[in-house]
């Protein structure tokens, strides 16, 4: 006798599997961010009533992009598996290069301005550089770095300048339209919003198309993941991570710039401790310490939890020394809500 019976059915692509609305939002790494971001305005908007004003917008949305234009890359560096705690002074290194330079030079500002970009990406470099050659860890290739920059800002600046700050260059040609670049800002109403506001969102924009929509974003995944399993596929580990302390380096110097033409002069002691609060802004937004997890838009919403924070406590009337409490509870209760998230999505697969 022959047995018949039903024809097996034709294995399934699981990458043809069409996944639910539901099992998608929790694998957006930023969720737990955003829902982070809700509570935040919400606790505000009870305790503060100035907060809801539409004045306090533009407030708040430049305290976010002063932190978010380094929080981007610095949340790909994450992502990528590296840190960079070089990146606080490397703000205050690219505004002193710029007035230093223009200044002694008597050159016209927009001088300085580039030719402190190119330093400023010679410093990434360097990091990327140090990295790959040494095999040290990133945390000791910058440590290195910070002290180095923290060092060489303030005895530069007392050798050229004989104090702790640099001279004026606002009566330089140049300065009125570097300032319309990087420190301008737009009144809409009784709104003022600064330029910063734009170059963070073209830089989130920017950071969130490279990860999802080209090559180079799945090579910072990958080497995030595992460099070794990347490596062996055929990534390009060194070139990546180079490239991302440049991207880290670039922003350092839009952050500088912006610093240096706000307030005409700089003080070369700046910038120091910064490199956390970027770092914590990533870490909201849901990059993982480990690498290979997290989203630019994650690292947008981190600070703007920490700009919302760091504004609504004044507008709230509160003693300020309390921000870096209410800073460092939510870094505590996002990371267990990101891993909370994350869990939940890894059962749902």
């Amino acid at each position: 006798m022959t047995a018949t019976g039903q024809p097996a059915a034709p294995p399934t692509d699981e990458r043809l599997l069409r996944t639910s609305p539901l099992r998608k939002l929790l694998g957006r790494p930023e969720l737990g961010s955003v829902v982070g971001a809700v509570a935040v305005f919400l606790f505000f908007a009870l305790v503060a009533d100035s907060f809801l004003q539409a004045s306090s917008l533009g407030t708040v949305l430049y305290a976010a992009s002063t932190i978010g234009i380094m929080a981007a890359p610095v949340a790909l560096l994450m992502i990528g598996g590296e840190f960079d705690l070089s990146a606080g002074v490397m703000v205050t290194s690219s505004a002193l290069i710029s007035s230093m330079f223009s200044y002694q030079m008597t050159a016209n500002v927009w001088v300085g301005v580039f030719v402190s970009l190119l330093v400023t990406l010679g410093f990434g470099a360097f990091n990327g550089f140090m990295l790959t050659r040494t095999k040290l860890p990133s945390f000791i290739i910058t440590l290195g770095t910070f002290l180095m920059l923290t060092g060489l800002n303030l005895g530069f600046t007392k050798l050229i300048s004989g104090t702790v700050s640099t001279k004026s260059i606002g009566n330089m040609e140049g300065f009125d339209s570097a300032r319309k670049v990087f420190a301008s800002y737009l009144t809409i109403g009784d709104v003022e919003f600064k330029v910063t506001i734009l170059w963070w969102a073209a830089l989130v924009a920017i950071a969130t198309w490279i990860l999802i929509r080209t090559r180079f974003g799945n090579w910072i995944f990958a080497v995030g993941g595992e460099a070794d399993a990347a490596r062996a596929v055929g990534v390009p580990v060194i070139r990546t991570r180079i490239g991302l302390y440049l991207g880290v380096a670039f922003a350092a110097w839009v952050s500088g710039q912006h610093l240096l033409f706000s307030y005409d002069v700089v003080q070369s002691g700046e910038g120091v401790g910064n490199e956390l609060i970027y770092i914590i802004a990533a870490v909201i937004g849901g990059c993982l310490i480990t690498g290979g997890y997290g989203s630019a838009i994650g690292s947008a919403v981190g600070a703007i939890i920490f700009g919302m924070t760091s504004k609504g406590i004044v507008y709230a009337e509160w003693n300020p020394d309390w921000f870096k409490f209410f800073l460092g509870a939510m870094l505590l209760l996002a990371t267990l809500l990101n891993h909370w998230v994350r869990k939940r999505a890894e059962a749902t697969t």
